[in-house]
């Protein structure tokens, strides 16, 4: 095996099952995910290493794909596997799961479709201007792309609306950041009028 085999990257053999080579490229994307390296000196080198799995990983279902052997579920009309890897994950609802891969792809190598599902996982968490931005962002990288421009559309009628919040609110409503630490601050004023302290109070 040459010294780039994607194989040999992964650390699988080439005659590995498609859900043994995804098993492993999921061991080293949470390996190298950059929240695991964050003020760390060795960031640059596991983004690096991050981008190798990526291309790893694609090129190895892509050769497989090649070879008519695409049986691992690696469909979805996305435009690369880890993509469909992703959408199932949000599909099923495991979306912690889903944005540790998709954070894992460097920032020089994201896509629309990138943008799209970053903005559905954002959607999903209740992060909507977030999941808004991701939305438009995909939409001027691909304005042909119908999927995008349904989330756009869904987005922006919730906008006219008012069927949502700013940043962090959760989807359909509900307390803010800001509507939680308000309460906590009249209840210690209360507490405290009452010759007690919030601890004691609560």
């Amino acid at each position: 095996m040459s010294v780039n085999d994607p194989y040999k990257i992964l650390g699988v053999n080439p005659n590995a099952t498609d859900d043994e080579v995804k098993t492993a490229y999921r061991e080293m994307a949470r390996k190298y995910h950059p929240d695991n390296y964050s003020n760390n000196p060795l960031s640059e080198l596991a983004q690096e290493k991050m981008q190798e799995v990526n291309e790893a990983y694609d090129t190895i279902v892509n050769m497989r794909k090649g070879r008519g052997s695409g049986s691992g579920g690696y469909g979805g009309g996305s435009a690369s596997s880890r993509y469909a890897d992703v959408r199932n994950m949000i599909n099923s609802g495991r979306i912690q799961d889903a944005e540790m891969l998709i954070d894992g792809v460097p920032a020089g190598s994201r896509d629309a479709e990138w943008y799209f599902l970053k903005g559905s996982i954002l959607y999903k968490k209740g992060w909507l201007e977030d999941a808004y931005q991701n939305f438009a962002t995909a939409c001027r990288m691909d304005p042909g792309n119908a999927e995008y421009q349904a989330a756009m559309s869904q987005m922006n009628s919730q906008r006219q609306t008012g069927g949502y919040r700013t940043t962090g609110a959760p989807a359909g409503g509900g307390c803010s950041a800001c509507d939680v630490c308000n309460a906590l601050i009249c209840t210690d004023c209360c507490c405290e009028c009452m010759g007690g302290d919030f601890i004691r109070c609560c």
